[in-house]
Order: C-alpha cells, then sequence, then structure tokens
C-alpha cells in the first residue's frame, strides 16, 4: 500500500543514511579488495569507513572517522589479515562522532563472532530497538543495524543461517546486509530492493575463484572483478568453503530507488541493470525535448550534472561546454558556517571560465534543486561573470518529498519544491527561467517496459 507524505507517521530523520557496502569471500588479498572497493565508493559516504577480515579462526576490524584513505595506512591493511573481508563507507546524520557508529558493527555472542556492514534504512527501526531495550538488550549506537545484531544472537535457531533469517523477516524498510562470521559470508537484500548490490567474480593468482559483492559495480572495475548479476530483491546469497548458494527468503516486490539513476550512483557503475551515464544523458535529451529554450551554451554544474548536459547538447544542437570548473580537493570546514562563508564555500568548488560565458545566454544543467539555496548562489555567481541570461534546467522532477529508504534527504519542510511552485523557485534563484523534467520524461529516459522504481522523493507516494 503506497502512503503519502503527508499522512507518514515517520517524523525523525537520525537513522537516515547514505552508504557503500562491500564483501569479500576466497581471496588472497580480502582486505586490500575491500579497501580498493570502497575507495571507488567514496561519493556514497566520506564520514567513517571500516573493515573487518576473517582468517577462518577469528574476525578483525579496524574503523575510523574519514575518508578511506585517511582512515587506512599500510599497517593497518597489514594487520587485517584473512581471506574473506566485509568493509563500509558511511555518510549520516545519526548518532554525531562516537566510533560506535561507524560500522562494521563487531559481536561476539554465543556462535562465535560476526560483523555486519548495512546500506539503507529500517522503517521500524525505531519500534524493534524500543522493544529489545524493554527486554534488557544494551545497546551501543544509534544505527539502526545494531538491531540485526541483537536479534542474532537473541534467537534460538540453532544456526546462524537460520537467525540470519528469521531476523530479517522482522525488518522493514531498505536493507542491503552483508554479514561475515569466522568462516562464512551472508549477503541479504530486501524485498524491494531499494538499495543497489551487485555481485562479481575475481580471480585469484593460482587461478582459483572468489567472489565480491559491491554497493555499486564501479568497485569491480577497479579490483578486476567481472560483473556477474545483481543480487536479487528477497535473496540471501551464502558463501562457504562449498562456494555460493542463492536461498529466497522474502517474497519480492521489486521497487529500485530512481534517484540512484538521478544523482546518487557514479555515472560508471551499472545500476539496477542500466549504466547510469547512459541514462542520464537521457535525461538530458528528454529535458531537451520537453523545455526547449533558445541560448548560446549549455553548461553543466559540475559533476553531476555533466551526462544530462551532453544530452541536452546533443538534442538541442546547443554547443555544450564545462563553463563552471569544480574543485575536487575542497575538504571538510569548521568555520562557523555565517552566509558569507557560505558563498565562499560554493565558490571553493565551483569557479566559471568568465571569458567563456560573458555576454552568453547559457542553459545550466543541474541534476535537482533540493533546499535552493547552491542554485541561487550558483546562479550569483553567474550573474557576477556578466552572463546575459541564465536558463536552469534539471534533469528531474522536483523533489517534494523526503526519503526514509537509506537517503540523506531533508525534511520535508526544508525542501523548496515542496512549498514553491515552478515560478516562485525560478524567481527564488534568480534564474531568467527555471523548468523541471516531468515524471514521464524520467520514465522515457530509463527506457523499461515494465517501469516500477520508488519515485517518493518526486511524488510522495512511500512504498513501505
Amino acid at each position: 500500500m503506497c502512503q503519502t507524505a503527508e499522512n507518514s507517521s515517520w517524523q525523525n530523520k537520525s537513522w537516515q543514511e547514505e552508504c557503500a557496502v562491500v564483501g569479500v569471500y576466497n581471496t588472497q588479498n580480502a582486505a586490500s579488495l575491500a579497501y580498493y572497493s570502497l575507495f571507488s565508493m567514496q561519493h556514497r559516504g566520506q564520514e567513517a569507513s571500516g573493515i573487518a577480515t576473517s582468517n577462518g579462526e577469528k574476525i578483525t576490524t579496524i574503523k575510523g572517522h574519514g575518508l578511506v584513505t585517511e582512515v587506512f595506512c599500510d599497517d593497518k591493511l597489514n594487520k587485517l589479515k584473512g581471506f574473506s573481508a566485509v568493509g563500509h563507507n558511511r555518510y549520516s546524520t545519526a548518532g554525531g562522532d562516537s566510533i560506535a557508529d561507524a560500522q562494521p558493527i563487531f559481536a561476539r555472542y554465543d556462535l562465535g563472532e560476526v560483523a555486519i556492514v548495512h546500506n539503507g534504512n529500517l522503517t521500524n527501526a525505531h519500534k524493534i530497538r524500543d522493544e529489545l531495550i524493554s527486554e534488557g538488550a544494551i545497546f551501543q549506537s544509534y544505527m539502526d543495524t545494531e538491531n540485526l545484531i541483537h536479534l542474532i544472537a537473541r534467537s534460538k535457531k540453532e544456526s546462524l543461517i537460520e537467525r540470519i533469517k528469521e531476523a530479517v523477516t522482522k525488518l522493514e524498510g531498505a536493507f542491503c546486509f552483508v554479514i561475515l562470521s569466522r568462516k562464512k559470508m551472508f549477503v541479504i537484500r530486501d524485498r524491494n530492493g531499494f538499495r543497489p548490490l551487485s555481485l562479481g567474480e575475481v580471480t585469484n593468482a593460482d587461478g582459483s575463484k572468489g567472489y565480491i559483492v559491491a554497493s555499486e559495480t564501479c568497485a569491480f572495475d577497479l579490483v578486476g572483478a567481472r560483473y556477474i548479476r545483481d543480487v536479487e530483491p528477497g535473496e540471501m546469497l551464502v558463501f562457504s568453503s562449498e562456494g555460493m548458494e542463492s536461498h529466497s527468503i522474502m517474497s519480492k516486490n521489486p521497487y529500485p530507488c530512481v534517484f540512484e539513476h538521478v544523482y546518487f550512483a557514479r555515472p560508471d557503475s551499472k545500476v539496477f541493470g542500466h549504466l547510469v551515464y547512459d541514462i542520464r544523458k537521457n535525461m538530458g535529451k528528454e529535458l531537451a525535448k520537453e523545455s526547449p529554450v533558445s541560448a548560446d551554451l549549455v553548461i553543466p554544474v559540475p559533476d553531476s550534472g555533466v551526462a544530462a548536459a551532453l544530452g541536452y547538447s546533443k538534442q538541442s544542437g546547443i554547443p555544450f561546454e564545462l563553463g563552471i570548473i569544480r574543485n575536487h580537493y575542497v575538504g571538510r570546514t569548521f568555520i562557523e558556517p555565517t552566509q558569507q562563508i557560505r558563498e565562499l564555500k560554493v565558490r571553493l568548488k565551483l569557479n566559471p571560465i568568465r571569458e567563456l560565458i560573458e555576454n552568453k545566454r547559457v542553459v545550466v544543467i543541474d541534476d535537482s534543486i533540493v533546499r535552493g539555496t547552491t542554485s541561487r548562489q550558483i546562479v550569483k555567481i553567474l550573474r557576477d561573470c556578466g552572463v546575459k541570461e541564465i536558463h536552469m534546467r534539471i534533469s528531474s522532477p522536483p523533489t517534494i518529498s523526503p526519503c526514509f529508504y537509506g537517503v540523506d534527504t531533508p525534511n520535508k519542510e526544508e525542501l523548496i519544491s515542496a512549498k514553491m511552485c515552478e515560478e516562485e523557485v525560478c524567481k527564488f534563484i534568480g534564474a531568467d527561467s527555471l523548468t523541471f523534467l516531468s515524471l514521464e520524461g524520467l520514465k522515457r529516459s530509463i527506457s523499461v517496459q515494465d517501469y516500477q522504481y520508488c519515485q517518493a522523493c518526486f511524488d510522495g507516494k512511500y512504498i513501505v
């Protein structure tokens, strides 16, 4: 049953997180493969990173705040011995600065040791947590992922696989779990398949085969793995010394997140069976068909607007130029966030080429407008460079509702398109014109016969 945003009872956004997960099994350098996979998926989370490995006898976990390259050095990777590994990049508003809120989550229980990584958001996390606490459970973090540890540990089932099956049937929402025991690895994707998770194969130096699962296939490209297929919604994969087994543990009802195509995934990844780069170019083409305008240049807001801008340029015949250059080396700043500093931070990241755009009519392509403040600052920067006309074109529909399935979007009150019509948003950001891609244009861009995506952020209809 779909549920509109206005009727939704979810009010607390503290669980929201957007993350990357990786699992590696039966390889001679599991920690290294996990490290490079996380490096390739750094865009999915920059607040913390962690890796846990197993050598068959014990699990070793190292995690910390910061980027993958900041958390791990050679000395730390050398401590992560083993043939299997799980890893995680975290981007979350939950918990604060405690290292307990970084993953993997490690625990010892009656069957041994276990480490868990999770991408997604459990919509019934508070309910389960309250029930567990009332039964005497003691939580070490604010993460919804910790619920699974307690459910597994408290289960009366004799084997870990049966405990996992029992535990996940109690969970609602979005989840991709990779669970490492001392000898096995378990991979589970929720019945709706909200978040992406792919399966690959690696060839070891001795010719033997290993396995890798990751949130995006760009991880496979970096470590030389061969993409096999996506993990199916409702499927559990079990990796052991006997190979890989597949179990269908939930009836599947696929509703993958369309925002992965719009913004979140890397353009060189294959997500939900489609190359993201191609879909974003299609979005630009559809946008040009729906919202033509007379202009001299098409320029993207880098980097997420580049593919759509190429598509818009090709469809419209208006020349494409990189009129705004992005500085990729801007770190986090803790300067007091005054209005002056906020504007400076945009200029630190994005710098227009005056000689290219001065006295020009430009079409500016961006993937989305959330609060509108960044778009407003971009328009101001372009005006200061002498741009004659600014026509904003957004390669997705207006974002009118928050996400509860693992993407950290603001509360509805902070979403500008939930409060203003298109003309009002245009006036707020200061552009000469503004249009968004329609929902029908979005569907045509993905060009699948049976379009069945979660687009709650665009239509306010929640699957769970």
